[in-house]
């Protein structure tokens, strides 16, 4: 699977931003680079209490996967003090922390800003996982849009603080930061 190291400047903790659709591997991949990392994982599930018999299962998978000597939290809108200490945060995944913001009708823009402020201000390396929701149709109802305008500004905030960004396609990860300067011109 390749590996993004992620590192700016040797000794400051990096963050790490996996995007990828719906079953593009991103959660899997964002799991090996943090046992990968050697030190104890802080596993943040954001995903909240499942809203049906589906989602549960999903969860449930998800719980199965993860190496016993993980710690998880449970985290559905206040993230900041996940990002302290020491060892990795695993953010999996900051699409459903969003729509916990949404559905609880908090303040999106508010909540955005603190969860960028308190990834700036970490004291320890973050791997974050979300989805890359913009590239399908246009959502039919103005909730839909709202969503996919709120996770598109959110993924351009989280991905310029980013010191890597990975995206997953077919289970392929491709770097998209940093990455060279393309070579295109007029």
């Amino acid at each position: 699977m390749g590996r993004a190291t992620g590192r700016s400047d040797i000794g400051q903790p990096h963050f790490i931003l996996v995007l990828g659709g719906a079953r593009s591997g991103k959660s899997r991949y964002a799991e090996t680079l943090a046992e990968g990392a050697g030190r104890p994982v802080t596993y943040v599930a954001t995903a909240g209490p499942p809203r049906d018999e589906e989602m549960a299962a999903r969860i449930a998978a998800h719980r199965e996967r993860r190496p016993p000597h993980w710690t998880t939290i449970e985290a559905t809108i206040d993230l900041a003090p996940t990002l302290q200490g020491e060892g990795v945060v695993l953010l999996d995944c900051l699409t459903l922390w969003l729509t916990n913001v949404m559905l609880g009708e908090h303040d999106v823009a508010r909540h955005s800003r603190a969860l960028c402020a308190a990834l700036e201000a970490r004291g320890r390396d973050v791997i974050a996982v979300a989805n890359e929701v913009g590239e399908g149709i246009v959502p039919a109802t103005p909730l839909g849009r709202a969503f996919r305008d709120a996770q598109g500004t959110l993924n351009q905030a989280l991905a310029r603080r980013a010191t890597a960004v990975v995206k997953l396609v077919a289970g392929c990860p491709l770097q998209v930061k940093p990455a060279p300067a393309p070579a295109i011109g007029l």
